[in-house]
């Protein structure tokens, strides 16, 4: 809830959302991951290179092969998987940024090829789902470079606000990348989800059986 402190994550895989599950990557992924994480208009406005294979099964080894967030300083990547084909459409990651302030950040890459079909939007929400109602966060923010205008256009969909324009911010891939700041609490969280804003996270999950709230 809104104002708690954070506690910690392990959720059961695989996360279902309407379409996609949510599961850790597998070096069985190298392939399909590679497809989208080499290409250059893909990365352009991500704070990674183009991959190769080697990296891609370095991080799958590495910082991806994390399940679980028991602490701040620690990054979720989850593969999102489209039920019904078993393709990995993209990869979404959830960072616990702070614990005493219990802040986190969303950051995702999904491939150009099953673009339009609103899985980026579908597994965002999921692991919005999860830092708010399961991990425990107050506010959860994306940081995205004001060129990438898809990736802005999502983070709006998702009904983040956008509380910052930080002009020229970061020399990044040889030039100055201006950023958006974009946000939510976890009290927004639930008002969009149950139309109030809880006291208590049992208070909001009792409001999808009862009446909706009133003003």
């Amino acid at each position: 809830m809104s104002g708690s402190h954070p506690r910690s994550l392990r959720p059961a895989y695989p996360v279902r959302g309407e379409r996609l599950l949510l599961r850790p990557l597998a070096i069985g992924d190298a392939d399909t991951l590679l497809a989208y994480s080499s290409r250059e208009d893909v990365c352009r406005y991500v704070p990674f290179e183009p991959m190769s294979r080697d990296d891609i099964i370095e991080r799958i080894a590495g910082q991806w092969a994390r399940t679980e967030l028991t602490d701040e300083g620690q990054s979720l990547t989850l593969g999102a998987q489209v039920g019904e084909t078993s393709e990995l459409a993209g990869d979404v990651v959830l960072f616990w940024r702070s614990r005493a302030h219990a802040g986190g950040e969303l950051g995702y890459v999904f491939n150009p090829a099953l673009g339009g079909r609103g899985y980026a939007t579908e597994a965002a929400n999921v692991m919005l789902r999860l830092g708010f109602e399961e991990l425990g966060l107050h506010r959860i923010v994306a940081r995205i470079d004001e060129r990438n205008e898809s990736s802005v256009r999502l983070a709006r969909r998702l009904g983040l606000r956008q509380e910052a324009r930080l002009a020229r911010h970061e020399f990044f891939t040889g030039e100055w990348s201006t950023e958006l700041d974009f946000a939510m609490l976890a009290d927004e969280w639930y008002s969009r989800q149950f139309g109030c804003y809880p006291s208590s996270i049992a208070i909001c999950i009792s409001a999808t059986t009862a009446p909706p709230c009133k003003s």
